[in-house]
Order: structure tokens, then C-alpha cells, then sequence
């Protein structure tokens, strides 16, 4: 296995990278930074977007378009004319919260969990697809984390990072049904919350382990199938991506803004790419706007 930095600009709180293939791009946002940012490794060529409000996560849209879940609501990004339109509101938002991780799932709706940007219980799990009001799924949390889908898409995963849990929920694919909630894996023993997460083509989780510097690999039946130390203290999210989707891309904190999350490292912020690591990766469904 090998284990490079990317030589781009460190993020302040980098998250939710996603791979686009048939743009061959590398997709993630710097939260604090009110950033999106790009990088296409065959010609080295950087792009950036800047957003009107602190973005947890995105999702690649239609029509060279990005789905953002900005602080307040769903926004799709134009990467053509860098616009940025709502598509839907919180209804009730609370000053103290934001929308952070997010994924779709296998059919291409969006689920994203919202966190109290404290870590104040304010948080909810929404579930939003074009022309509908997001569904309301779950409320209390704090910070919403490690959301991926299986590759039948038939089990969501999700955490509450300050409970260092891992739950499995039975989803179905085709309506809107989702089972209740069991443990997938208890991260106490890792001595970490779990952050962002991605699954593989096998059905293993990858799950960065933000406390220390690793990534975790977990069997669906919740067992350890390996520990990854890290060249950084703080990783955030891991996504698959390259042209074979064997690449496996982490992004990083510097400084969560918060207080809570600051890294000691010199390379805290910075994008790793982790190659030959024996698996791949499974292509991201698109959200469609119309």
C-alpha cells in the first residue's frame, strides 16, 4: 500500500470527497472555508467554488451540477456558472445547527444528518429528492456521521459520532421503508467517534477514525478487518475513486472551527490518496433535477 499527500491547498475542515467519472474528478468541500473544491489527476488542474454559507457535504447532480447541503438546506451548484440555487429550505432551522454529512443512496436521493454546531442534540436525518419536502427520519443528534449504503443499497449505515456507534438499518431500496436500528460496531474500542464513511465493493465499510490518525475496515457483520494508520491526527471521510476506483481518497481537519476539532499536524487539512489496497470501490448514483 502507499500513502501520498495531495499537492493541493490544505482545507480548514475538508469532508464529503466524492469521485465523478465520468468527469474523472475528485469532488469535496472545505466546510469552514465555505468551499468546493475540484481536481482532475490527469492534468493536475484545480478548480474551487465558493458557497454562501458553511457546505457539509455534496452529491454529484445532472447537467455538470453538484448537490450541496449548505448550513440551512439543499442547494444545487452549477459547476458551469458557479450558481447556487435552493432547492429546499429547513423548515424549522435552528441557528445553531447545519446540515453536515450526507450521501445518496443507491436510487439517487439525498440523505444527509444535520449535527448542533456545538454538539448540542439539535441535529435531525433528513431525506430529500427533487420537487418533494425532505422527510424528517430522525431527531436528538449531534453529530450526524458515517452515512453509506450498501452495494445493493438495501443497508444504510449512519452514527452519531458523539455515541461511538455504528448503526445498521434495513432499507428499502425501492420505497420508503426503513428498519429500526441495530449496532454495527461500538468505535469506544478504536478510542474514537466515528467521522465520514464509504463502502467498498465487497460490502466493508471504510470509516475514518477522526480521534486517531486511522482508518478502520469493518465487515457488515461488524467485525475489524484491518486498522490503517495515517501520515495526519485528524481524518475525516474516505471515498473510492480513479479510473478503476481503486484509489482511496481521505480528506482532513486543520481547524473545525469549533474548538473541538484542531489538529496538531503540519499536514492537518491536506487530501491523502491511499493506492493499492487490495479492493475497490463502488460509482456514486447522481441526484436528478427534473
Amino acid at each position: 500500500m502507499r500513502i501520498e499527500k495531495l499537492d493541493v491547498a490544505p482545507d480548514m475542515l475538508g469532508e464529503s470527497p466524492v469521485w465523478d467519472p465520468d468527469a474523472a474528478t475528485l469532488y469535496w468541500v472545505d466546510t469552514v472555508g465555505r468551499k468546493v473544491r475540484s481536481w482532475h489527476p490527469a492534468s493536475g488542474r484545480e478548480q474551487c467554488w465558493t458557497t454562501p454559507g458553511l457546505v457539509g457535504s455534496i452529491a454529484l447532480g445532472d447537467n455538470n451540477s453538484l448537490i450541496a447541503a449548505l448550513q440551512d438546506g439543499f442547494y444545487r451548484l452549477s459547476l458551469a456558472t458557479s450558481l447556487v440555487e435552493l432547492l429546499w429550505r429547513v423548515e424549522t432551522h435552528e441557528a445553531r445547527a447545519r446540515l453536515n454529512d450526507g450521501k445518496l443512496d443507491r436510487t439517487g436521493r439525498f440523505l444527509c444528518g444535520s449535527m448542533g454546531i456545538h454538539a448540542e442534540p439539535l441535529g435531525a436525518l433528513y431525506r430529500f429528492r427533487h420537487g418533494r419536502p425532505a422527510e424528517r427520519l430522525a431527531d436528538g443528534i449531534r453529530i450526524s456521521n458515517s452515512l453509506c449504503f450498501s452495494p445493493a443499497g438495501d443497508v444504510m449505515y449512519f452514527a452519531d459520532s458523539m455515541s461511538r456507534e455504528i448503526r445498521a438499518y434495513d432499507y428499502d431500496v425501492d420505497g420508503d421503508r426503513i428498519g429500526p436500528p441495530r449496532q454495527l460496531i461500538d468505535t469506544n474500542q478504536f478510542e474514537s467517534g466515528p467521522d465520514g464513511a464509504t463502502v467498498d465493493a465487497e460490502g466493508y465499510l471504510w470509516v475514518a477514525l477522526v480521534r486517531v490518525g486511522r482508518l478502520a475496515r469493518i465487515s457488515p457483520q461488524g467485525m475489524v478487518d484491518r486498522i490503517i494508520d495515517l501520515p495526519v491526527d485528524m481524518p475525516s471521510c474516505p471515498a473510492f475513486g480513479g479510473p478503476n476506483l481503486d484509489t482511496l481518497f481521505v480528506t482532513s481537519i486543520k481547524d473545525s472551527g469549533s474548538g473541538r476539532a484542531v489538529s496538531k499536524h503540519p499536514d492537518g487539512g491536506s487530501v491523502f490518496t491511499l493506492k493499492d489496497i487490495g479492493v475497490s470501490g463502488l460509482p456514486e448514483a447522481r441526484f436528478r433535477c427534473g
